[in-house]
């Protein structure tokens, strides 16, 4: 049989960001860097940089 705990709250007292952000402030700060660091590699894959992307969009002719 498995159980669940459910915790009740009000919406309004309820607030993610506020949960998240304490969470991660009270993680070490190597442990955080790893977080943003494996983000990082899910949205631009194992790269040692990041792309660098230029663009012209028109030059002036003074």
């Amino acid at each position: 049989m498995k159980k669940e705990i459910v915790k009740i709250r009000k919406l309004k007292e309820y607030d993610e960001i506020k949960d998240n952000l304490q969470y991660w402030l009270s993680r070490p700060t190597a442990e955080r860097v790893d977080a943003v660091d494996h983000l990082r590699n899910q949205l631009h894959g194992n790269l040692i940089r990041l792309k660098r992307t230029a663009r012209i969009i028109q030059l002036s002719q003074d």
